[in-house]
């Protein structure tokens, strides 16, 4: 069983680094630039005259698929590009442990982003009544989604050295798993022969299918346990990958 204190250090180690730089307040600064350029810019918040932040939600998905890689891409590739990964497995923690504390450090960073974007749903209360069930559904939503793409993050990271090449990897996975819930993917798919119970298994593994449901209100056991699935199963691939590299 994995040593609690041992995720703790690892946790604070990998937290403390992210501001031990400028790029974690570049980060949260264009994470939050963005999402109010595209909720308040693009889809016309003021205009659309109804106090809902339906609009704020929808463009969740595509900020994480480009910052969400950013900021996890260096997670295992760092390490292993500066040659500190061989230290941290020497040390009296467990690999599992060394990958759940990073993937934790790196969900709570996103978290702080996403909780910073808290005086949107001021602004939503003080010019309406929005629905509370659909805001704290959405945020629920969006913070689930954005630990899914955090785990795929960790598992490109493990996969090459390079931080590029991780960032890219990241964001073909999530991008991926994104849109192949949409109905053109889907008829596409399905015209290629494919059985229908696959063409619906592929559909059910979308984030954004999981997303749009709880953004709308509805939390679901089935999709919260959809997205701990995404993040177990992502975190148990990085840990193969990372451990079959260490035995070579």
């Amino acid at each position: 069983m994995s040593n609690i204190n041992n995720i703790k250090t690892i946790f604070k180690r990998e937290f403390k680094s992210y501001f031990d730089s400028p790029v974690a307040y570049v980060f949260l600064v264009a994470f939050l630039m963005l999402i109010g350029f595209l909720t308040f810019g693009i889809a016309m918040f003021y205009e659309r005259r109804q106090a809902d932040l339906t609009p704020f939600f929808f463009w969740h998905p595509w900020v994480y698929l480009l910052l969400v890689p950013a900021s996890t891409m260096g997670l295992w590739a760092e390490e292993r590009r500066t040659g500190t990964i061989e230290l941290l497995l020497t040390l009296p923690i467990t690999l599992a442990e060394a990958l759940i504390g990073k993937f934790l450090a790196a969900w709570a960073f996103i978290g702080i982003a996403l909780t910073l974007t808290f005086p949107v749903v001021l602004t939503t209360a003080w010019l309406g009544a929005p629905d509370t069930g659909a805001v704290i559904g959405g945020y629920i939503g969006s913070f689930l989604l954005s630990g899914a793409c955090v785990a795929i993050g960790v598992f490109a990271s493990a996969l090459s050295r390079s931080q590029v090449i991780g960032f890219v990897i990241a964001l073909a996975i999530c991008l991926f798993m994104l849109i192949i819930g949409f109905d053109p993917v889907i008829n596409s798919v399905s015209q290629w022969g494919i059985p229908a119970f696959i063409v619906d298994g592929l559909a059910a593994c979308s984030l954004m299918q999981h997303f749009d449901s709880m953004r709308r209100g509805v939390i679901d056991f089935y999709d919260i346990v959809y997205y701990i699935g995404v993040m177990v199963f992502m975190l148990s691939a990085a840990h193969l990958v990372t451990e079959n590299r260490k035995a070579s």
